[in-house]
Formats: structure tokens, C-alpha cells, sequence
């Protein structure tokens, strides 16, 4: 629950829940608990929710650490978090072309009145999907909560094929929004920050 709660950020009850698999009223109990613990706090105002304090994050990457170590896992789930940066610019220039589109030289909002574009970029997102499947089985061969990611991409482009195209970025369980909480939980599994990743990636490190 706390790190569920750490890789989606601030969110409600409901939200937590159908993040970390669990029903409403059992997710309720577990945040409770954490929050009596002081791991995590609710902010009661109209945009607020559960959010985890500074003690829960120190506390959640050393279970992190810990599980990772427990299962022997730390290559094999680095090898799949390099696939998934492989394959992440592609989901997020698929993105782009969903939210953005260009008219000759000039660029625009896409207001999806073209269903031949959205098409071409739905085909894409299907087949990045298909990538994507393939890490989180295997990710999920190592540590069994990977497997919910799977199944939560499935729904949103499920979602978004069968005509509510808020799906692809638009919403909280958006395929976009998962796939940014996939992200955050391997960096958080593999004790890995933002700041070192794009070093790495620009060749810094």
C-alpha cells in the first residue's frame, strides 16, 4: 500500500485502490494504519488525498531494497527497466501524436475529428503495448505486484480502442498515467532517482 501510494502520488481512497489491487474498505484500513505510523497523510481539501510524508518514502525504498535483494532479482529487474527505457521514448512521441497533431507545417491540438489519424496512432500504441506486456510478465516473474501494471495497461487501451479516447492520456488510469507509475516504481525498486536517469542518458554519468 505505501508504495503503491509513493508511485501514483497524491490520490483518494478509490484511486489507491484500484492502483494496488485491493477493495476500497480494506484500502482504507491499510492507509489508517500508515498514517497512524506517520508514513503517510491525508490532506482533506477539495483537491487533496493521501499523499506519503517524508518518513514514508525514506521507509519505502528500504523495503524496496530490501524485497529486491530478497529475491535475487536486482539483474534481471535492471535488465527489463533498460528495455523499458528502450521503449519509452516511442510511448511517449505515440503521446505526443495523440494530444498534438500537425496541418501541413503547423502544429495543433489533435481534436480527434480525423478517425484515420487516431487510427495510425493507436496502432502504434498497440504495438508499444505489445513490448510492454512482454516486460511486465517478466517483471512480474521476479516481484508479483509488476503484474497489475500489465493488467492496468490492458484496461486502458482496452478503454481507448472501444471509443473513450480519454484513456490514452487524459485521465488518472490513463494508458499514459500507468505506464509514468510503471516508470516511477523501477526507479524506486532500483534505488535509481530522476535526476541520475537522465544523466545516464545524456551520456553525463
Amino acid at each position: 500500500m505505501l508504495h503503491t501510494l509513493r508511485c501514483i502520488g497524491v490520490a483518494g481512497e478509490e484511486r489507491v485502490a484500484e492502483a494496488s489491487g485491493l477493495e476500497t474498505g480494506e484500502t482504507g484500513l491499510h492507509l489508517r494504519d500508515l498514517s497512524e505510523r506517520g508514513l503517510v497523510a491525508l490532506d482533506p481539501g477539495p483537491f487533496g488525498g493521501w499523499g506519503v510524508t517524508e518518513s514514508g518514502r525514506i521507509t519505502d525504498e528500504e523495503l524496496a531494497r530490501r524485497e529486491l535483494d530478497s529475491v535475487d532479482s536486482r539483474v534481471p529487474v535492471l535488465r527489463s527497466y533498460e528495455s523499458f527505457l528502450g521503449l519509452n521514448p516511442a510511448l511517449l512521441d505515440t503521446c505526443g501524436e495523440w494530444q498534438m497533431r500537425r496541418i501541413g507545417s503547423t502544429p495543433m491540438l489533435n481534436d480527434h475529428t480525423d478517425p484515420d489519424y487516431d487510427a495510425k496512432v493507436l496502432s502504434r500504441l498497440i504495438r508499444i503495448d505489445a513490448s510492454a506486456q512482454r516486460i511486465c510478465t517478466d517483471l512480474a516473474s521476479r516481484l508479483t505486484r509488476f503484474a497489475l501494471y500489465r493488467t492496468r495497461l490492458t484496461i486502458a487501451l482496452e478503454r481507448a480502442l472501444g471509443g473513450n479516447i480519454a484513456y490514452v492520456t487524459d485521465t488518472v488510469d490513463s494508458y499514459h498515467s500507468v505506464w509514468f507509475q510503471l516508470h516511477e516504481d523501477l526507479l524506486v525498486t532500483l534505488g535509481i532517482s530522476r535526476e541520475e536517469e537522465r544523466r545516464v542518458s545524456s551520456g553525463l554519468a
